[in-house]
């Protein structure tokens, strides 16, 4: 048995070089440019979370946008306050990740379908107090005038660089919490919980270390998401196409795997840029399409690059040694 192969070594240092360059983007794109990288990256973030849950925990939850709207709606309360924007970007991420903590006495209990039914209702119930909050805006919505201190040019750089700190930050977490024993424990508990309970596996704390990570991962989305396009809506910050677009991007990519949720939101982000203008059509579209690979290649997009590499790109489990 073998962590890292010659491809893993290879795919990490050619994936760490990418990230620095990344840093290089608003010095030598268009504006345009560097929003659209800052809405990939976003993607990015969403799709690793909810692959963290389902993927490697079994957590198939429907209701993440609850942190997502939280993430936003509390970096505006914040700067309604005096914090400052980016400031307050961070610290509604940690806010989100409190969140899930306080929730995750209630939600954690349920399984399966009950599990994904909760996590949907605790969303749309959050959705509830933020409409009934005039302060926020109520229903018709509200801006983030907060960076209009800042030229535009700058706050897209800004922006863009913020976003692609937390992609690094959440992924390097991830990929060390999956290199660690936890990875295996936790994959044990997404095969039969109550089996991996019967080994030692200490199932509730892993999947509250879990669950916090990714409200914490997806309220930094809902943050930044806001901070791009500087105005929100209950209706959609909250709405449930979220983790539609999450559970896409997974089961394209490839569920339980590091590097599904990377080729996912590339490949979501490159079709939402060519036909999201169709409308109704266009998320037809995508369930069929995830539909399809669910039937027919569950594994996703990456289990057929992977098998041609011999291996993952980052060794964050175990191969067998090819002699």
């Amino acid at each position: 048995m073998q962590r890292s192969t010659r491809s893993s070594r290879i795919g990490s240092t050619g994936l760490l070089i990418t990230g620095v360059a990344l840093f290089a983007v608003p010095q030598v794109l268009g504006a345009n440019v560097v929003q659209q990288l800052t809405s990939l990256l976003i993607f990015l973030i969403m799709a690793a979370m909810w692959n963290a849950l389902a993927g490697y925990a079994g957590l198939v939850s429907v209701g993440q946008q609850a942190f997502i709207g939280f993430g936003a709606y509390g970096t505006i309360w914040l700067t309604q306050r005096g914090v400052a924007p980016y400031l307050a970007v961070v610290l509604a991420a940690l806010a989100s990740a409190v969140l899930a903590a306080v929730l995750s006495p209630l939600v954690l209990r349920l399984r399966g379908g009950q599990f994904a039914v909760g996590t949907w209702v605790v969303a749309e119930g959050i959705a509830l107090l933020v409409v009934l909050d005039e302060s926020l805006g109520g229903g018709t919505g509200v801006s983030l005038r907060g960076l209009n201190v800042y030229e535009p040019q700058v706050r897209r750089a800004l922006t863009y660089w913020l976003a692609l700190g937390f992609a690094l930050v959440l992924l390097g977490l991830l990929f060390l919490l999956l290199r660690h024993r936890t990875g295996a424990a936790l994959q044990a508990i997404r095969d039969d919980e109550d089996a991996a309970a019967s080994l030692g596996v200490r199932v509730m704390p892993l999947k509250f270390l879990l669950y916090v990570l990714a409200g914490f991962g997806c309220g930094a989305a809902g943050a930044l998401t806001l901070a791009n396009t500087l105005f929100i809506q209950p209706q959609s910050i909250f709405g449930v196409q979220w983790s539609a677009y999450m559970i896409f991007m997974v089961l394209v990519g490839g569920l339980g795997t590091f590097e599904g949720p990377i080729v996912g939101a590339l490949l979501f982000f490159a079709i939402q840029y060519q036909f999201a203008d169709l409308g109704a059509w266009y998320l037809i579209g995508l369930g069929l399409v995830a539909v399809g690979f669910a039937l027919f290649l569950p594994r996703g997009v990456w289990s057929l690059a992977g098998g041609r590499l011999g291996g993952s790109l980052l060794p964050v489990g175990y191969h067998l040694a090819r002699w």
